[in-house]
């Protein structure tokens, strides 16, 4: 029973997170489409969604119907979910106005770097990794940490290529800050 409201919780908190997180996407995209900016081609969005959806699902399905339980390294688990939540929090206070869900540039805008972006590229992705990884294992759930993983990293191998396009693109484009776009 105990690990079914914590399952519940976990679960809860995550769906909350990520509904807050797509409408402050949404809201940085239009400020970001204010200035000028456009989404870049390929950003692979509807995959990322897939895999969000049902990462948690397969969590549930392995715990329930496979019988998953938290191991003895529960607690490492718990702070590598809290080290890859702060870290995706602070890539997106270091972004600001220009974190988005989706791969979303401002020509002319210099690249972030503050806050993590002095250590990292890509921050918030490696907060996503530890968060898909950990979360699982903190339920013993290792399958779906492995097959959320395997997917995860095939789609940030595509997406940090289209990002990093955009971005260089977008540097060498020249900014006017009196553009405003629909």
């Amino acid at each position: 029973m105990a690990l079914a409201v914590a399952l519940a919780a976990a679960l809860a908190l995550l769906a909350a997170s990520r509904a807050r997180e797509l409408r402050l996407s949404s809201r940085n995209e239009r400020r970001m489409r204010a200035r000028g900016g456009h989404g870049a081609p390929g950003g692979l969005f509807p995959l990322f969604v897939a895999l969000h959806v049902a990462w948690p699902l397969a969590l549930v399905a392995e715990v329930a119907l496979a019988g998953a339980r938290p191991g003895t390294l529960w607690p490492l688990w718990l702070v590598l979910v809290a080290s890859g939540e702060g870290l995706r929090f602070s890539a997106m206070r270091a972004l600001g106005d220009r974190w988005s869900a989706r791969v979303y540039v401002v020509p002319g805008e210099p690249r972030v770097r503050r806050g993590p972006y002095r250590f990292l590229a890509h921050p918030n992705y490696l907060g996503v990794v530890l968060e898909l990884a950990a979360l699982p294992l903190l339920f013993g759930a290792w399958r779906t940490a492995l097959a959320a993983g395997v997917v995860n990293a095939l789609l940030l191998a595509l997406r940090i290529r289209v990002e990093d396009r955009a971005l260089r693109a977008s540097e060498r484009a020249p900014f006017d800050p009196g553009v405003r776009s629909g």
